[in-house]
């Protein structure tokens, strides 16, 4: 049977939690890589969500004037797309339209335009060509 000294069973005990720091620290490495992947794709799978949501706006926003809740006449619908989204036409009055879906909402410049036609600052222009 083989006996160890006291100062033999401290240096096993210092080369034991050596060997313990160095496996946690490998292992906080690890997951520290593993985590930051995690976040990129999580990163990416927002993006790619709020890309789809775009689309999906898009893509809604040009059927609205041809759904039977759309108070105007189709007919008569200009479709722009940006900065709004088309303008309506009557006999008695133009009607500058924005389609919102979901949580959407007005952009700053989409504001400002609806300021402005309320305060009725709105004209015509004719430009000849010669």
């Amino acid at each position: 049977m083989v006996l160890l000294r006291c100062d033999d069973l401290i240096d096993l005990l210092h080369i034991l939690l050596f060997v313990l720091v160095i496996a946690l620290a490998a292992l906080a490495f690890y997951l520290f890589s593993k985590l930051s992947g995690l976040s990129q794709q999580l990163d990416e799978l927002a993006f790619s969500k709020a890309s789809q949501s775009v689309k999906y706006g898009k893509l809604t926003e040009q059927f609205i004037p041809f759904t039977k809740d759309f108070p105007f006449d189709s007919n008569n619908f200009r479709f722009i797309g940006t900065p709004v989204d088309g303008i309506a036409f009557s006999d008695d009055e133009l009607v500058f339209c924005e389609f919102k879906t979901a949580s959407s909402n007005l952009s700053p410049k989409q504001k400002n335009i609806k300021r402005l036609v309320e305060e009725k600052k709105v004209r015509w222009f004719e430009y000849k060509v010669r």
